[in-house]
């Protein structure tokens, strides 16, 4: 017997089939029919999917005379598989393998190399094998997705290893699908059993015993991420572990705050003249400098501060060096010293540390000096620092416009959690071919999602162009207004002769494409389905790569903290006490990105830094002609409105139309009798007009807008530069520094015109529903400030609005307003930029 996959509204039932397992698809799958160009470029919209989520467990007690703990039939049946309801149920035969003992040595070495090896239709799977080991332990998992069961038998064989010739066979054991018993999530696992073995020709019994466990499950079984699966049988050596799904977390980052004072009794190498003094600091690969002493003395003052990112557990130390300028080609080292991270404070609020004198070390001095020097330096230089460990600033390891996480680095510091992300990773569609094997086109794609702290890669599917993951995952939300990315890549790294397409030796994982989605953008409690294009940016134009289909729910936990989080700070309050400058945010964060993709690429199996640079943006400050002509209609959609209320003034005046022009007459005569009805009208106009832009509310999250990012109609000769190298490669001397200047300055201009666009944009936002959440408050409150105003006197307000807008500056606080801070939250359309 078996079981169907039951249609939309039909039950799950079981029945007996002749041939007891069905037989399935071999696990090689055809590729699809190449979609021609036009198909797939021409297609960049956001689809609706209806996907089979949260299946029941069906209920089969008393089928076949076996109750739910029997057969092929299904522990507790009214139960969901609660932690996997954004997914697809996938069925999977488990065989765990614990130990054997007592095997038989064989009579040349009296011992035996035993392995195990796991056989399922044409499916095999193999244990590591031990040398010279009678009671060997495994405790190794294999999974066989149900859905490719070519066999009625499962067939664990125990082996000897040889150096020349075949293995020798020390026995097996067989077990019947239809005998299988299934587990359910939570239940405790199964419980492993001591089999026989028997002789592989059926003879008997032979001497030996292996301790093995069999059951049928999904992928919710914690088993799962760690078990060898069929689906990766072509994978060898290194390339097993580069196949497992694995969830990953950050790095603890912290801004490392290098304050220097001054320093005392600096003696240059030549005597006879006053040093120029300036110190350079270097923690791991980053260096900074103070600048020099506008003075020539030995007592040198800077009061300069150095910002470094560190990563805990720290590695790097923290190396002050005191330099003298001799001239603009020669700087002479005077002395230095190496602290450890460690030893400094971590500091929560803006409230200064304590100084510290620290003596330097004479450059050159070591055992090879004569005991009366050692004597002299006795008496040494010394710095006066001031470092400290922030933990009140947010570490930006990627870009502001789609930051996942905005919490400071110390936890002390954490608000609760105002909800839970959940999304449901179910597969890919018309995937293109990413390299070559054996001659023909072939991806083995994975997907990775970032949000926060956490990272999770899913397992690669090997050799299909529509891989079916079905791994569900869950985020805590500390701020709505955040964005979650996420990447599928074409796994290199599974130790076979793949070749990229181009030429290459597959040495780096490749892109495939990227979705990002707001969580603003999403309503509470709803599960949305879709199937986002997988866009990717080439020098010769923009191309659909496949689409990736994913459930998405924001779960909110406490509507009071949720409205509060609008009215909050966008970044912890020591951003807005002590500010950094725009500098210094952009090298922090480049620095923080190598960090993160270093520590990560350590991991096993490894994130690698292709992967880590995709995913956060590593140049999305790049100069790039096309997205500068993208934020500039930006800001012409946003002053088209004004123009057109320019000309419906202009027609009002003409007497174009004669009924609205004597409307909007009676109007002015109303205001200018009544004018403390101005501001509640407008307020109730506000109102009105976002009731009924409700209608029209966006149903589904925004996706990659290829018009609005003019990649559709870009110039080749734009997208030539901007795939340019930075710098460039042009062979002229002059033109290389004139065009890198250029970019330089053309890229931060880019950078300003996309923030004028995106304030506009967020304007608009506020009565679009884009941000439902956001819309609802502004539209609550301009209901409510209507409704106040209305009954209060106008010069009443006039007179505490001036008051207010006029107060002393002991009552105004550094941070920002709860209006500022609300607008900053509303989403505007950078997230659809590609």
């Amino acid at each position: 017997m078996s079981i169907e996959r039951r249609q939309r509204g039909v039950p799950l039932t079981m029945h007996h089939q002749s041939g007891n397992i069905p037989q399935a698809a071999p696990h090689h799958q055809s590729h699809p029919h190449p979609i021609s160009s036009g198909d797939v470029n021409d297609d960049f919209s956001l689809k609706d999917t209806n996907p089979d989520l949260g299946e029941r467990w069906p209920n089969v007690s008393g089928v076949g005379g076996r109750g739910g703990h029997g057969g092929m039939g299904w522990m507790n049946s009214e139960r969901y598989s609660s932690t996997y309801d954004l997914v697809e149920q996938m069925f999977y035969l488990y065989v765990r393998v614990v130990k054997a003992k007592d095997l038989p040595p064989s009579g040349i070495s009296a011992s035996c190399d035993p392995y195990v090896e796991v056989k399922l239709g044409n499916y095999k799977g193999r244990t590591k094998h031990f040398e010279k080991k009678l009671n060997p332990e495994w405790n190794q998992v294999f999974a066989f997705s149900k859905e490719r069961i070519q066999s009625s038998t499962l067939e664990v064989f125990v082996k000897d290893k040889e150096m020349i010739g075949r293995d020798d066979y020390l026995g097996r054991v067989a077990f019947d699908l239809n005998e299988i018993p299934t587990r359910v999530p939570p239940d405790s696992p199964l419980a492993p059993q001591w089999y026989r073995l028997d002789h592989r020709r059926g003879e008997g019994k032979v001497r030996g015993e292996i301790m093995v466990a069999v059951w049928m499950g999904t992928q919710a079984d914690e088993a799962f991420s760690d078990a060898w699966h069929s689906d990766g049988a072509s994978a060898h050596g290194e390339g097993i572990f580069n196949i497992r799904s694995k969830v990953y977390v950050s790095p603890k980052l912290w801004y490392l705050r290098v304050n220097v004072i001054e320093a005392q009794d600096v003696m240059p190498n030549d005597r006879s003249r006053l040093p120029e003094v300036f110190v350079k600091a270097q923690v791991g690969s980053q260096v900074l400098k103070t600048n020099t002493c506008p003075t020539r003395t030995a007592n040198p003052l800077w009061n300069e501060d150095l910002m470094f990112v560190a990563a805990e557990p720290f590695e790097d130390q923290l190396v002050i060096t005191v330099e003298d300028r001799v001239h603009s080609s020669k700087d002479d080292l005077l002395g230095m010293i190496t602290l450890p991270l460690d030893m400094f404070d971590r500091r929560l609020d803006h409230r200064s540390g304590n100084s510290r004198w620290f003596n330097l070390e004479k450059y050159g001095f070591g055992i090879l000096e004569p005991d009366r020097t050692r004597r002299e330096l006795k008496f040494s230089s010394r710095i006066h620092l001031r470092v400290c460990l922030e933990g009140g600033y947010h570490v930006l390891d990627e870009s502001t416009m789609y930051i996942s996480d905005q919490r400071p680095t110390t936890r002390q510091l954490w608000k609760q959690p105002i909800g839970i992300l959940e999304v449901g990773v179910l597969g890919a569609q018309g995937l293109l071919p990413m390299k070559m094997k054996d001659n023909r086109g072939s991806t083995d794609a994975y997907c990775v999602a970032k949000y926060g702290h956490k990272w999770v890669r899913t397992r690669t599917i090997i050799d299909t162009f529509s891989p079916k993951w079905n791994e569900q995952y869950t985020w805590e939300v500390y701020d709505p207004c955040t964005v979650i990315t996420l990447g599928v890549f074409d796994n290199c790294h599974l130790g076979r002769g793949e070749k990229l397409n181009g030429g290459g030796n597959g040495a780096r994982d490749s892109r495939i494409g990227k979705v990002r989605i707001r969580l603003s953008t999403l309503e509470a409690h709803r599960i949305y389905t879709h199937s986002y294009p997988l866009l990717v940016l080439h020098p010769h134009g923009v191309k659909k790569m496949g689409e990736l289909q994913l459930a998405v729910r924001f779960t909110t936990l406490s509507l009071a903290n949720l409205i509060y989080v609008y009215g909050h700070p966008l970044l912890p309050k020591m951003h807005y006490l002590h500010p950094l400058t725009v500098n210094q945010v952009d090298n922090l964060r480049y620095q923080a990105m190598n960090i993160v993709a270093v520590r990560l690429g350590r991991a096993e199996p490894p994130l690698r830094k292709e992967v880590v640079e995709y995913m956060l943006d590593v140049d999305s400050h790049v100069w790039s002609m096309r997205r500068s002509k993208a934020n500039f209609f930006r800001i012409m959609a946003l002053v088209s409105g004004v123009i057109s209320m320019s000309w419906w003034l202009g027609d009002v005046c003409t007497w174009k139309n004669p009924i609205t022009t004597v409307l909007v007459h009676i109007l002015f005569l109303i205001l200018i009798c009544y004018p403390e009805l101005i501001l509640p009208t407008m307020f109730l106009y506000m109102f009105l007009i976002g009731l009924w832009n409700y209608r029209f509310r966006p149903r589904h999250p925004p996706n990659m807008d290829t018009k609005l990012s003019w990649a559709e109609a870009v110039h080749p000769d734009e997208l030539d530069e901007e795939f340019d190298t930075f710098p460039t490669s042009k062979s002229n001397d002059a033109v290389r520094m004139r065009y890198d200047r250029l970019r330089s300055v053309a890229g931060r201009i880019q950078t300003v015109v996309g923030d004028i666009a995106t304030q506009g944009e967020r304007v608009q936002s506020l009565l679009s529903w884009r941000d439902p959440r956001a819309t609802s408050l502004f539209v609550v409150f301009c209901l409510c400030v209507a409704l106040v105003l209305y009954v209060t006197p106008f010069r009443v307000v006039a007179f505490v609005a001036g008051l207010y807008y006029l107060r002393h500056p002991r009552f105004r606080s550094k941070l920002p307003s709860v209006p500022i801070s609300f607008f900053r939250r509303l989403p505007a359309r950078i997230d659809s930029l590609l």
